[in-house]
């Protein structure tokens, strides 16, 4: 009878290590992916969440899932560490994380690989009407936000600023703001206007023209000129009228965003993932207008850094 009762434990404990492994065995095809977008007002967000459903829905076994973050450099440095595997980022700051400059300087990342280039960053110098602002110039001695302090925003807006002979320190009373909190400044009447870099429309300047007159601040053709020049990522952009309820094109600059990988994607899952995103480029493109600009034949442009080979293998076929 011990025997027998000994015998009985022996193929309980049997039985439940198998199933153990056998459900172990069962979750080893499944991938965990998170991306790192942006804040909730800004682009990256709802195209980031798209991106994540249509990586669930095309790749078996896929959990992808997208957070909230505090945008480019803070996604580089998540990416570096390893606490994210895709992110959106602008090509610009792409650039000076892996030559080590700007914000990075001294601090080079190497693991970065390039996925595709999406659509243009367009920026933004945003005022209202009534506050005598007809060009970079009129900036002088106003209260203007120019992005959170080490975003790839106030990095744009320091260079579009330096060619108009520009500074923070002696020209203008700089306001180190996100696109949310420089939104609610402007409406509230605490500064006189804004940059922001996003794809357009952008959710936190639709938030400004739904109660107050927006005027957008061209960038002029010669300093458009220059500015690309001594910063190659940069492109000319026109603004389309109406956008923003205003009534005439803006000419501007903008930059790319892109999607991104640390080198613990693989080229294999690296091919996955393209696919599946660009053969299903109109769900992505419901998700915000600025989307519509994404092509496979744009996804090399203004790429900075090497390309994770199985994405590149894709762009190839």
């Amino acid at each position: 009878m011990k025997w027998f009762s000994k015998l009985s434990l022996l193929s309980i404990m049997l039985v439940t290590i198998i199933s153990l492994v056998a459900g172990c065995g069962g979750d080893s095809g499944k991938k965990f992916l998170n991306i790192a977008t942006g804040g909730t007002a800004g682009t990256y967000y709802p195209i980031g969440g798209a991106m994540a459903e249509i990586l669930n829905n095309e790749i078996k076994g896929m959990n992808a899932s997208a957070q909230s973050t505090g945008a480019t450099v803070a996604n580089i440095n998540m990416l570096k560490d390893g606490q994210v595997d895709l992110a959106i980022v602008q090509n610009d700051i792409t650039y000076y994380a892996a030559n080590g400059t700007e914000m990075f300087d001294g601090k080079k990342v190497s693991n970065i690989r390039g996925i595709a280039s999406l659509y243009p960053e367009t920026c933004q110098i945003v005022t209202l009407e009534g506050k005598g602002i007809n060009s970079v110039a009129d900036l002088r001695g106003k209260r203007v936000a120019v992005g959170a302090m080490g975003s790839g925003a106030e990095a744009n807006a320091r260079q579009i600023l330096a060619a108009y002979g520009i500074t923070y320190e002696d020209n203008i009373d700089a306001q180190f703001l996100s696109f949310g909190e420089a939104a609610s400044a402007l409406k509230d009447g605490n500064i006189d206007a804004a940059f922001l870099t996003a794809g357009y429309p952008t959710a936190a300047v639709q938030d400004i023209a739904s109660q107050n007159k927006v005027k957008l601040v061209p960038i002029d053709a010669d300093k458009a000129d220059n500015l690309i020049a001594k910063y190659p990522f940069y492109t000319k952009v026109t603004i389309p009228a109406g956008t923003y309820g205003m009534p005439a094109a803006v000419d501007t600059i903008s930059v790319m965003a892109m999607l991104v990988c640390n080198d613990k994607v693989d080229d294999a899952l690296g091919y996955e993932i393209t696919k599946a995103l660009f053969t299903h480029l109109d769900r992505i493109q419901a998700a915000h207008a600025a989307a519509k600009a994404i092509s496979k034949e744009g996804a090399s442009k203004g790429m900075p850094i090497p390309m994770n080979a199985g994405a590149e293998k894709f762009f190839k076929e």
